[in-house]
């Protein structure tokens, strides 16, 4: 029996073709229509078009607005699985915050496309097909939200873009995919340990991300503080450590009561409090700088603004990060 999937698309290249001076934008209809008849035979589709958004135009407005749907669709309790259609370039950030946030039971998988619907070898309508398949998948349920490209599923916690161009550009580094798709079916041989969820009604907080240079100083920090910000994210350097000019910048922030989420610059690794020197991942860890355990710049700031939504305690919010 097919299963009933609630197709959402929101935009992005996936939903986009090229034209003839080469440029690749939205036109008057969504090329993915045009494979409706093969959608259809995979699964009873109920669509949802509530944006047609590049994904560098999506906020965390958005990403409220599709966690609502899927909740909204959950209590009718009329849905085996959902897939989000995406921009790329965004992608890990909503497939994330939704990943920390959604209260929807079935499986929610996110995909897009690295080439439009009208380049040679467009990979859009497969990942559409493929992310059917790994939506209807009872063995999906129950490791969070999924995000399926180029035959591959990933977690959204730790997938993110790696190339700018190339279609197997979404990768898990230090942990690779937990499953793969193939024409025989679904395949998982990963499944995670934990998965972390935070009932949020609002995200209103305003938090930077910054990236640590050798010879960075704290004028940018004092900058960002300047303006009202609630939190700040900065990608350190190596396991977390800070040029010492910067220090100044940083304990401004902690004088005020807004906290400080140190992230590694690096590809791979987590944060650690190794070094004692003046700036180092010790020195940090004993001003109140919190650690965040293995997220990317861009995901620490989702979780971060996830955190603010609960609460304004720094211990809460650096417990939070410990998971």
């Amino acid at each position: 029996m097919k299963k009933n999937i609630l197709l959402i698309h929101t935009g992005g290249t996936i939903s986009m073709s090229e034209d003839t001076s080469g440029a690749v934008k939205p036109g008057a209809n969504n090329p993915l229509t045009q494979g409706t008849d093969l959608l259809s035979s995979l699964a009873e589709l109920v669509v949802e078009e509530p944006f047609n958004l590049p994904s560098p135009h999506i906020t965390p407005k958005e990403m409220m607005d599709l966690k609502y749907i899927l909740e909204d669709y959950d209590k009718k309790g009329t849905i085996d699985g959902a897939i989000i259609t995406h921009g790329t370039d965004t992608l890990e950030e909503t497939a994330y915050f939704l990943d920390l946030t959604c209260q929807a039971s079935f499986p929610v998988v996110v995909t897009g496309a690295m080439r439009s619907s009208n380049e040679i070898g467009s990979d859009g309508l497969y990942n559409l097909i493929s992310s059917i398949r790994v939506a209807s998948s009872p063995e999906a349920k129950g490791k969070g939200v999924l995000v399926v490209l180029n035959d591959e599923i990933h977690t959204a916690v730790n997938v993110t873009k790696t190339h700018t161009s190339n279609i197997s550009t979404f990768q898990s580094p230090q942990y690779g995919p937990i499953g793969i798709v193939t024409k025989r079916g679904v395949l998982f041989h990963h499944t995670p340990t934990k998965h972390e969820n935070y009932p949020v009604e609002d995200i209103s907080k305003n938090v930077s991300l910054i990236k640590a240079h050798a010879g960075m100083d704290s004028s940018l920090l004092k900058a960002i503080l300047a303006l009202d910000v609630d939190g700040v994210v900065i990608e350190a350097l190596g396991q977390g450590n800070l040029p010492p000019a910067a220090l100044e910048g940083v304990k401004d922030f902690l004088k005020h009561n807004i906290p400080v989420v140190i992230v590694s610059r690096s590809f791979a690794g987590i944060v650690q409090d190794v070094y004692g020197y003046e700036g180092g991942g010790k020195h940090l860890k004993e001003l109140g700088v919190i650690f965040s355990n293995g997220l990317n710049g861009q995901k620490a700031r989702i979780k971060l603004l996830v955190a603010l939504a609960k609460t304004e305690n720094i211990d809460e919010i650096n417990e939070m990060f410990m998971f």
